[in-house]
């Protein structure tokens, strides 16, 4: 369905930056109350990682973690969603899936609500990098995707969404926030894109 006035292409901009967020066991494990299906995800994150190292772009995950301290300032959004408190410091569901593990020049930022940007370095990182492209991934795409787009839109930034590279724990949920993302907050477009896009940024780096 599209609705006349919405839905224009923010398109890519020439200094991207890749989000990856929440893909923690937290969320990623099947035996985690709060876990979504993201093998496919995992995938294509995989290659976006991949392409966005050899072109030297910056990389940045996000986790969610509370520590006891942490419960007063998220009580809340704890309140609502009860199962976050799986999240504890220091336990295997706040570590990033082995699978897609961060270098050591990467930096994981931990948060306590949905965005990335809430309460956490990310606009000031991006910004010191010049970056005017965020390409985010993860989970979910209901949640802390969303929200994180939303962010990166209100702080200036073009939000680009890999279709296949974000998912939920709800296929309606996932399918109906795309769609809103897609007419008003960013660009929701293949992986394959996105890897097309990536090698067209190394390629004018090279040049």
């Amino acid at each position: 369905m599209h609705i006349e006035g919405f839905g224009g292409r923010g398109g890519f901009g020439r200094r991207p930056a890749l989000v990856v967020v929440d893909m923690t066991l937290g969320f990623t494990a099947q035996d985690s109350p709060l876990a979504c299906d993201l093998e496919g995800q995992v995938a294509n994150i995989q290659r976006l990682l991949r392409s966005a190292r050899e072109v030297g772009i910056p990389v940045v995950f996000t986790t969610v973690a509370y520590k006891e301290s942490d419960k007063l300032t998220a009580a809340a959004f704890i309140d609502k969603v009860p199962a976050l408190l799986t999240l504890e410091a220091g336990s295997r569901w706040a570590d990033v899936d082995p699978r897609i593990s961060p270098l050591a020049s990467e930096p994981v930022l931990n948060k306590l609500f949905a965005s990335a940007f809430f309460g956490t370095p990310l606009s000031s990182l991006l910004t010191a990098a010049g970056v005017d492209t965020l390409i985010v991934c993860g989970a979910s795409t209901s949640g802390c995707v969303r929200a994180t787009v939303v962010d990166a839109l209100q702080h200036g930034f073009r939000p680009i969404v890999p279709h296949d590279a974000v998912g939920d724990r709800n296929q309606r949920a996932h399918e109906a926030n795309l769609y809103d993302i897609d007419a008003k907050y960013g660009d929701v477009v293949p992986t394959k894109d996105v890897l097309k896009y990536l090698e067209e940024v190394g390629a004018a780096h090279a040049r």
